[in-house]
């Protein structure tokens, strides 16, 4: 079955589903990628450098841990859907709230609480999507909610095009607040996993006692999420600074080339999560990152902004494709009772262990003379190989039934 196929096969309420999630890691994303293309900008109205500013990316990744161990623990407790709800409007109001910031300290306290709230949203609604729709949809599915991610990149990049020279950083935060509507949709049109619901008649273990179980399995996943986040932030977070600081680009520039790379990311999303479908999760991911390797040099030292632009799409083509893969193959791999928990208290314990990447970049930019170039360089082309490395010697349980005994074996029991 195509992938197109299993798409039109959804019912309405899959789609709904699928939708929701979408949308919420989208205006997620929105949100936090406004601060990559304002550092420079907040740095001057502050009176301090960018490395000093970009430590509220590193506070809001490290912040992302507790958020999905806090919001994913009630997913599995209280259900999926109104956990996402309210996740939504909390990083909303968050996100209003830091444009109201009058110094460098209040602005690094909201992005902290922004990142609590942020780091609930990408688990909670990949498990809700995940336990939702049919098996051979997953591939598909996974890479469209994926492709959310680089989707708020073009957003906040179409934002910071348009509207920045009119409203400045603080208007681009008030306008993160607009995810907080989402939640009218989610509460109309979209219900509780299935499940989520069966598992709640049979009850459930604590987390502590699967995950003790499972702690092999979860160790890998924790790496493998470090190498992925690494691999993300360490192509994108300085990309925009890089820009505008040592290529000297405006920031029209600088938005037209982060709009034409995000459309780069999302394209290769849904193509390797389809693609996953037909060859395996760790196949296709281990493709992706290695292709990436020989990109590298032009996203970096491309001559031009047209060349810049035409690297940047490939990159994100790449990196994103890879992690297009990752809802549906840590889904798959985690046990049924703490779904809600696993996957997205995996993907943001690496956000942890890779948060100070943009801080990292920017010091080592700063020790050889501001050459960004070479810190984008060598950040992406090791973090390629370490995630074909990982992803290409883990584990794999591709369309796995959830809530049967299959879903519940033991991780020695799964395919390596």
């Amino acid at each position: 079955m195509s992938a197109l196929e299993s798409l039109r096969r959804l019912t309405p309420q899959q789609r709904n589903t699928v939708i929701a999630s979408y949308l919420g890691w989208t205006l997620d994303a929105f949100d936090f990628f406004i601060l990559v293309f304002v550092l420079k900008y907040i740095a001057e109205e502050f009176h301090t450098d960018v490395p000093a500013v970009s430590v509220a990316i590193f506070l809001t990744l490290a912040m992302r841990a507790l958020g999905a161990l806090v919001f994913g623990l009630a997913a599995d407790r209280y259900g999926r859907r109104i956990t996402l709800m309210a996740d939504v409007l909390l990083y909303s109001i968050f996100e209003f709230l830091t444009g109201f910031s009058t110094g460098l300290t209040m602005f690094l306290v909201f992005r902290a609480l922004y990142g609590i709230a942020m780091g609930g949203e990408w688990g909670v609604g990949a498990s809700l999507v995940m336990e939702t729709v049919p098996e051979e949809s997953r591939g598909i599915v996974s890479g469209i909610l994926q492709a959310g991610y680089p989707s708020g990149y073009l957003i906040a990049s179409v934002v910071f095009f348009l509207l920045f020279p009119v409203i400045g950083w603080r208007g681009m935060f008030f306008v993160g607040a607009v995810p907080a509507l989402l939640v009218l949709y989610i509460r109309r049109n979209v219900e509780e996993s299935p499940a989520f619901l069966k598992r709640q008649a049979e009850g459930r273990r604590p987390f502590l006692t699967v995950l003790r179980e499972n702690i092999p399995l979860f160790i890998w996943a924790v790496l493998l999420m470090t190498a992925f986040n690494f691999f993300s932030h360490g192509t994108q977070d300085i990309y925009p600074t890089f820009l505008e600081t040592q290529r000297n680009y405006s920031s029209y520039t600088v938005g037209a080339i982060a709009i034409v790379y995000n459309v780069g990311a999302i394209c290769g999303g849904l193509f390797f999560g389809a693609l996953s479908q037909r060859i395996g999760r760790k196949k296709a991911i281990v493709t992706a990152a290695l292709i990436a390797v020989p990109v590298a040099p032009l996203w970096a030292y491309a001559p031009g902004p047209l060349l810049l632009a035409i690297g940047a799409f490939l990159m994100q083509f790449f990196v994103q494709g890879a992690w297009g893969i990752v809802p549906v193959h840590l889904n798959e791999l985690s046990p049924d009772e703490v779904r809600g928990t696993f996957p997205g208290f995996a993907y943001q314990l690496g956000n942890l262990l890779a948060s100070g990447n943009a801080t990292l970049q920017a010091g080592l930019a700063a020790r050889w003379d501001g050459d960004y170039a070479y810190a984008l360089l060598i950040v992406a082309a090791v973090v390629a190989l370490v995630v074909a490395a990982l992803a290409g010697f883990g584990y794999e349980k591709k369309d796995v039934r959830f809530g049967t005994e299959e879903a519940e074996e033991p991780h020695g029991a799964m395919r390596i």
